[in-house]
């Protein structure tokens, strides 16, 4: 009888933690304060703001990338980009993520998910190999980088290039679409879905009736807007087919951007930079995360977090779940990942995380935070400069000549991190410049 009570007791613990399904929303080029949640005024972001609700908000989130594909790297391997030299976005054969590389979908795959992408995959279109169904997702369609960039098809679905999508270059209702229909077909096993957008990236594109709600602004405001206000309504349209099947309570979802803002309107508060460089404006964004039921909701983290910690979250997640001991084969051949799993964090189980250094490179560009104090070069021909986040979060103040051994400490982590990845296989030269000197010159030219 004893026996036969502790099988029941065990039967209800494994009915009662299933894996959890992982759904990643990734924005691009959104504003760290974009959603109404951060602050942002511009456009209603109701969906993401009932995220941040019933989640997790970090005030202190990063990429570990300032443009698109560098993020992505991070993202889908959980490792710094530098470690393969992938410091700016595939333009040509050879600067594809390496198939060396792992990806989550690829990680997923032995704990039982299926896996699928929507949306933009920027990490190689070159050949078959580099396209998402021969990196371990099952489900695979979107854009192959950015819309209207290249000569060659801007779009893909399966192992298929397409030179059209219907609906384009309004892509958001179309992907939350796609989106609901791949969590349908696998509503009764564990799955991850990375809904990748192409908004807020230009063209500032959006639908006529999501224009007209904005008519009251100039035509670039309009414009940016509403685009910012239909992809929230795509989020919007995936969370409610989670809570129509009754799923939402056992999957675990992130709200991140690739990069920081890139558009004129983009909400940065603030911070000083943008998309393209190291400075805080351009890797500090939007990072949420929500399990409800299990991650206590309605809180505000400052702790520093990258998107880098996604994937050994998720990897914990799904180990947690019942049903999947890890491959003994899977975790022999698992990479050194640079991210920490944050599901104590999340859960409430530790106030803190360990303390540790984030590291950041963008060809000439890098940077390195520490606690509050980072140290950050923004351009070629940039001396060093060390500044604290708590008090100077818009990086105004050079402390260098009051704390020069601790610059000296700062920019020895950074030398060991660097000799230990790989040199940028190519660089971006356009944005060796100042930030705001570039802005100036854009200004004098449209005053012209």
């Amino acid at each position: 009888m004893k026996t036969l009570l502790v099988l029941l007791a065990l039967g209800t613990s494994l009915v009662a933690a299933p894996k959890p399904n992982i759904v990643i929303f990734y924005l691009d080029d959104m504003g760290w304060a974009q959603p109404g949640a951060y602050g942002g005024k511009l456009a209603p972001t109701p969906n993401m703001d009932r995220i941040a609700a019933d989640g997790v908000r970090f005030t202190n989130g990063y990429s570990s990338g300032c443009v698109c594909s560098p993020g992505r790297v991070g993202l889908m391997t959980g490792r710094y980009q530098a470690r393969t030299g992938h410091d700016a976005n595939p333009t040509r054969e050879g600067r594809e993520l390496l198939l060396s590389e792992k990806t989550m979908a690829q990680h997923l795959k032995p704990a039982g998910y299926t896996t699928g992408i929507v949306g933009k995959w920027h990490l190689g279109d070159t050949a078959p190999e580099f396209m998402p169904l021969a990196r371990g997702f099952d489900f695979a369609m979107g854009t192959v980088g950015n819309l209207g960039e290249g000569k060659g098809p801007s779009f893909y679905r399966g192992s298929e290039l397409l030179q059209e999508l219907d609906g384009a270059p309004v892509t958001s209702p179309v992907y939350a679409k796609e989106a609901c229909g791949f969590i349908d077909a696998n509503k009764e096993k564990p799955f991850f879905l990375y809904l990748s957008f192409n908004a807020v990236h230009s063209p500032v594109v959006a639908s006529p009736h999501w224009l007209e709600k904005f008519k009251h602004l100039d035509k670039r405001q309009q414009g940016y807007a509403a685009l910012i206000g239909e992809a929230d309504e795509a989020i919007g349209t995936v969370m409610t087919k989670l809570r129509d099947l009754k799923l939402e309570e056992n999957t675990l979802l992130f709200v991140i951007s690739d990069n920081g803002g890139a558009s004129p309107e983009a909400e940065q508060m603030g911070l000083r930079g943008r998309k393209w460089f190291v400075w805080e404006g351009g890797i500090r964004v939007t990072w949420m995360a929500q399990w409800k039921g299990t991650i206590p909701g309605n809180r505000v983290v400052n702790d520093p977090v990258i998107q880098l910690d996604v994937l050994p979250t998720a990897l914990a997640a799904a180990e947690s779940g019942t049903g999947f001991q890890p491959v003994q084969d899977e975790l022999k051949t698992r990479p050194t990942l640079d991210g920490v799993n944050l599901l104590p964090l999340l859960k409430g189980e530790t106030d803190k995380l360990a303390p540790r250094e984030l590291y950041f490179r963008f060809g000439v560009q890098h940077a390195v935070r520490q606690g509050d104090w980072k140290l950050v070069k923004a351009s070629k021909d940039m001396e060093p400069m060390l500044v604290n986040l708590a008090t100077d979060p818009g990086e105004q103040r050079d402390l260098s000549a009051e704390n020069p051994a601790k610059k000296a400490a700062l920019t020895a982590l950074f030398d060991k991190w660097n000799a230990s990845m790989q040199p940028p296989r190519w660089e971006d030269q356009r944005w060796n410049g100042d930030p705001d000197r570039k802005t100036d010159k854009k200004k004098k030219k449209k005053a012209k």
